[in-house]
Order: C-alpha cells, then structure tokens, then sequence
C-alpha cells in the first residue's frame, strides 16, 4: 500500500496534491493552459477555473501547512486526532485529503464517510467540499442526513450526521463500505458520537485496514488521547488575537443587557455583524420581535438592522451571507444573529465583528425515574465560550463581549461541554445497542458513562472549602441520610429565600449542583402526587427520629438487597457479598471523613477505576438485613464467612419474632400501612 502511494505521488504529483500548482507565479494564460493538462482524478474530467480559484483560498486555511504531515500518519497509524479550534479548515479539508487517500489505493477498502453533530453542517460542508473539488454534488460527494439521502453507492465521499452513521451499524456493523471514518466536532458531545467512539474501537480491531481520524477542539484532546491510547496527534495552530470585554460585578439581567448592547454597538457607527449568543430558543424568540420592532424606529443613516433567527436544532440555512445580495442593496445591512447553544460551528461568515455571550444554556436533562425532561439553566462550557471567540476569525478588529466576569469564567464553568450520554434519555440508545446484539451497557466503553451528582463540579483548589462546607450535613447513619440533611436544607432555603437567584447563590457558595436538587423536588412531587392519586395515606416526614431512619433503612434494604458489603479485615476492605469484589469507601463518604468503618454497609454505586470504590454508603445491622432480604436471595449467596455470620443471625432470631415479621408483610391495617407508605 505504502509502495502504491509513492509510486502516485512521484508519477502524478500535481494530480494527487494540487498544492504543488504555484498558481501565485502563472499569469491567466498560464493557468488556463494548466487547465488544459490538469484532469480532475476524481471524475475524469480537466478542472474548472473556479477550481483554482478555491484552490488559493484552501491554501490559506490555517491546516493547510499540515497536509503532508497528516497524510504520512494516516498512511502509517490506523487512528489519527486532529486537534484545532474552528475555521481552521479540518471539516473541510480533511476529508478531501482522505478521500486522495483512498483514490491512491484504489477504493480497495472502500470511500469516506464524515460524520456532523447538526445535519445543516453536513449539507453546507457537502456543497462547499463538492465545490472544492470540482464534482457533482450527489455524485463523488454527498450527504445523508434524517430523511434526505443525496448521495449513490459509487459516491466516494459521503458526509452525514452521526446518528446515521449509528443506524447504518445495525445492517452494517463493520461498515465495510468505509475504508476511513472521519467523527467531526467530537466536542459537541452528541449520543451518537459517543456511541461511534465506542463502537469504533471493536470495528477498529476486527478490520485493520480502516482508518479513523477524530477532529477536536483542543480541550477533548488529552481525554480522547487517554481514551484510544498512543495515537498521533496533528495540532493546528489557529491562535490570533481577539479582544475580550468581561462585565465586572454579579450579572442579573441577561436579556436586557444584550439588547441594550445590540443597539449601542449599531449606533456606535463600527461596521460588521453581531452574533448573540443566548441562553434558549425562548430568548431568541424575545429578542427577534423586540429587536425587529426598536430596529425599524433607529437613525436609517447608520443602515438597516437585519435580525436573523438561527435555531441550532432546526434544519436552516448556516448563516453565510451573499456577497451578490450586498452588492445590489445600496444601503448598509448589518446583520444581527441571535442563536443559542451548539451553533457555534454553523457560523460560517467572515463579516461577524462582535460576539455578545450570555455565559449561560437552558438545557435538557431527562431524569429516568419521572420519565421526563427537565429544563435546568447552567453554565457553558470553557471549551464553548473559546469557540465563540473563534467565531471572530482572524480579524484583529473583531470584540467579544462577554456578560460574566473573569471569574465566573474560571470558577464556574466546566473545561468541557457535558456529554450528552449523562443528560439525555437513553432508550433509543439502550434498543440500537440491542438490535447489533451488545448486551448492556456495561459491555460498551464510552468515553463518559450515565451518572447523577448532586455536588457540583469543583473548581481546582477548592477541595478543602468544599469539604469544610459538606461536613455541615454529615449524618451518623451514613450518606443516605446525608443527603436528605441536603435536601431539607435546600428545601428550608428555598422557601425562606425571596428570588430563584439567591438559592442559586446558596448552592454555589455550598458547592452543591442546584440542578441536580431541584430535579429531586421534581421528582418528589411526582411521587407525592402519584401517592394521592392512588389514595395512600401520607404524613409530613419525621426528620431525626429514630423510627424515621429505621423505616429508612428498612426501604433502603427491600430495593438494594443486593448491595451489601462486609468490612473483613477491619481496615477499610469491604467484600460485597454478591460481587466477592473488595472495594473501599469512597473518600467523600461521610464514614470516611469521620474515620469511622462500620461493619456492614448498604452502597448505592461501584466504580471500578485506578482503586474500587464504593459509593453512597450506609450502616446496616445484619439483623436487619436478614429481615428485609428476601429468602431465596440469601439461600443463593455464594458461601463465604459473611453467609456463615448471617446464617448465625439467622438462627438467633426467635420462631415469634420471625412470625411477627412475615405477618407485617400480610396485614393491611390504616396503621401499618401508613408507616410502609409514608412519603419523606
């Protein structure tokens, strides 16, 4: 293979890599004779002027000095990461490179396929690459996104969502019909990218001969480079000078500052487009209309204000103003974007001067036990707010304007954008893993695995604060308990509290994830109501009696039977009694700040990682437990001398009290069925 890639590259150097054309030095009549020899591999065919002209503009692309460098490692490694910010041209250039790749072996293992988180991207970049390489879209290139398939099976490069791509696995687990993969914006963390990163690493082993390159910002490259290994990595420096306006003090208002901003920066005089970036399609909606209607009552002197509507999740137009469109208006358009998360990469236009960035998202978590979605606001990413700022592109005269402080920035926000695995609802995910026959999750390695947290992300150097801040809730019984001690105090703060922002303010000067406990309110007023709707009895919860946390226990134990641990030695080494792994408490739990090991503990989670942990932990006896568990779970447990201390127990325990106990499991009485049922 490598042979046969020399051998084109030496025989037909101008062919293979239009680069090497010094078109700069050749007059017209130069290059319309180079027209005459040069025949595009691709489809036979002598390349069009308009094919050079795009040519000097590729050449300009900041990737472009790494053409030589990236074909090499593609030649020689089977996985390649692509480290750049945006506009460097890697969604673009990349795959025509890939696709050269695949001419030279002769299409042995099959075309190229890219993949997009947003089907508008997967369209534009289709047009703007068939464009470059002066084919026919549809034909040698193409897209595929939900219900639009405009590509053949002779299309040698094929760009589509990454959801499809998904799909495409269930007839086609290997994709044989790929001789390289190209997974583009890796960062937005979409399902399906993390499911293909996942994927891949099987389909990688079963067929040697396929090529994979991730692009990526460069916040996900050493996560992805831990992920797959020792794999090259191609970094291309796109780095150049913006200005950066923080607001100093606490923000309230967002809305009402972006719109005061919009119109002080079209009355200030200074040509270029706003790009906005709000919080929600709500906002966007908001801001059109009063936009539209102050915009029409300005000084017509300083031009038109256009308000263009960009919704991420809709399938629009990217916004790429026409340079016809702006010769025939005789009057200055400025154009005004307002659009919200994840359309940081369908911004194509080299006309954005100013960038307003609220800092903050609605987004959409589903929680699986209400079987609902929840919208929870939160702070962007830092990997987001940087790719903002390259919306500005190399501009030196370009300003963002952010609406948080500097502070705000580096405390708050996360390095990167959470995954969408641990947000989002993951049946369709969960079926499509069944119909190619991976039994469960477990099976799979995602980059990010499904997890929950009520206690925020910590900003470095903030660990000791924090964990002077939780010992406040600690409880004797164990962690359960300490996170009720949260809840009520969450609760208590939210009805004593004025405003949503001082709650807010409570749970980040506790480090607590307010996201996460208002969706526990959520969901226990979904119980709640559920419990009057069937007519169970209810009482207002008993907080700090002792039959409150026996009764605790007691459902703690009838739904986690099986997640028992046993302290064996002593020192902090428990068995599960199930799993016959050792674990240790993990060093959040409350028994571990207290430096008290208790015995036998109930857990909620185990990870496995560089030490075993168990997570969630609290004291049971194994009194209670013989009680709770049920028979023919006991009768199973592997021998062990854990079952021997319980078998004892078991013995101890007297003919009545054991009858009292499998009667109470019988009876319905308002008495016993009140305290089985009481909602806390």
């Amino acid at each position: 293979m490598e042979g046969d890639l020399e051998s084109l590259n030496s025989s037909s150097e101008k062919r293979y890599f239009p680069e090497s054309l010094d078109s700069s030095d050749a007059d017209e009549e130069g290059i319309v004779a180079c027209e005459d020899l040069e025949v595009n591999p691709f489809d036979g065919l002598p390349y069009s002027s308009r094919y050079y002209k795009l040519l000097k503009e590729r050449e300009d692309l900041p990737i472009w000095k790494e053409k030589y460098s990236f074909m090499e490692n593609l030649l020689q490694n089977q996985i390649v990461i692509i480290s750049g910010d945006a506009k460097c041209g890697k969604s673009s250039q990349v795959p025509q490179w890939c696709a050269e790749y695949c001419l030279s072996v002769r299409y042995e293992h099959g075309g190229v396929v890219c993949t997009q988180a947003h089907k508008q991207a997967a369209v534009q970049l289709a047009l703007r690459v068939a464009d470059e390489m002066d084919v026919n879209i549809g034909h040698e290139v193409g897209y595929v996104i939900p219900f639009e398939n405009c590509s053949t099976s002779e299309t040698i490069l094929r760009y589509c969502t990454d959801d499809m791509l998904q799909r495409e696995m269930m007839s086609s687990p290997f994709l044989g019909s790929y001789g390289v993969i190209i997974l583009d914006d890796t960062q937005e963390r979409s399902m399906a990218t993390d499911v293909l990163l996942g994927l891949l690493k099987g389909v990688l082993l079963a067929r040697p001969e396929l090529k994979l390159v991730i692009n990526s910002s460069p916040h996900l490259v050493s996560k992805l480079s831990s992920y797959y290994g020792n794999v090259p990595l191609i970094e291309v420096k796109n780095k150049h000078p913006v200005e950066v306006v923080y607001l100093s003090g606490a923000q309230k208002e967002h809305f009402q500052s972006v719109l005061h901003l919009i119109f002080e920066i079209h009355q200030s005089g200074e040509k270029g487009d706003i790009v906005v970036f709000l919080a929600c399609e709500q906002d966007i909606e908001k801001a059109y209309e009063i936009v539209c209607q102050e915009g029409s009552n300005l000084n017509p002197n300083l031009g038109e204000l256009v308000v263009v509507p960009l919704y991420p999740k809709e399938k629009c137009a990217l916004f790429r103003p026409s340079d016809e469109t702006e010769k025939r208006c005789q009057v200055y358009q400025r154009r005004v974007v307002l659009t919200a998360s994840s359309a940081e990469s369908l911004i194509w236009s080299n006309a954005v001067k100013f960038v307003i960035d609220v800092g903050v998202e609605r987004r959409k978590v589903y929680n699986p036990r209400i079987r609902a979605n929840s919208l929870v606001m939160q702070p962007i990413s830092q990997s987001q707010a940087e790719a903002r700022k390259q919306i500005l592109g190399p501009s030196s005269s370009g300003k963002l304007f952010c609406l948080y402080s500097e502070e705000f920035a580096s405390k708050d926000m996360r390095p990167l954008k959470p995954a969408e695995m641990q947000e989002a609802n993951l049946t369709s995910m969960v079926l499509f893993m069944k119909r190619i026959d991976i039994v469960g999750l477990g099976h799979c390695d995602f980059l990010n695995r499904p997890a929950p947290n009520c206690f925020s992300h910590l900003p470095r150097g903030a660990e000791e604060a924090a964990l002077t801040c939780w010992k406040s809730f600690l409880h004797p019984e164990g962690d359960h308990f300490t996170l009720i001690n949260i809840y009520k105090a969450y609760q208590d703060m939210a009805l004593n509290s004025t405003s949503e922002h001082c709650v807010e303010k409570w749970c980040h000067d506790y480090f607590l994830n307010c996201c996460a406990l208002r969706m526990a309110d959520v969901i226990r007023a979904e119980l709640l109501e559920i419990i009057k709707r069937i007519e169970l009895p209810c009482t207002e919860p008993a907080f700090g009696s002792k039959e409150n946390a026996l009764n605790i226990k007691k459902a703690l134990l009838s739904g986690y039977f099986m997640q028992i641990a046993r302290d064996v030695d002593g020192s902090g080494n428990y068995l599960m009694l199930t799993h016959k792994q050792v674990a240790q408490l993990h060093p959040l739990s409350s028994y571990s700040i207290t430096k008290k090991m208790p015995e036998w503990v109930l857990f909620h989670k185990f990870s496995i990682s560089e030490n075993n942990y168990i997570r969630i932990t609290s004291e049971i006896s194994p009194e209670l437990f013989m009680q709770m568990a049920p028979q023919y779970y006991f009768s199973n447990l592997p021998p062990s001398e854990s079952k021997d201390i319980l078998q004892q127990v078991m013995h101890h325990l007297s003919p009545i009290s054991t009858m009292k106990n499998e009667q109470k499991m019988c009876e319905t009485c308002p008495e016993t069925t009140e305290q089985r049922c009481t909602i806390q």
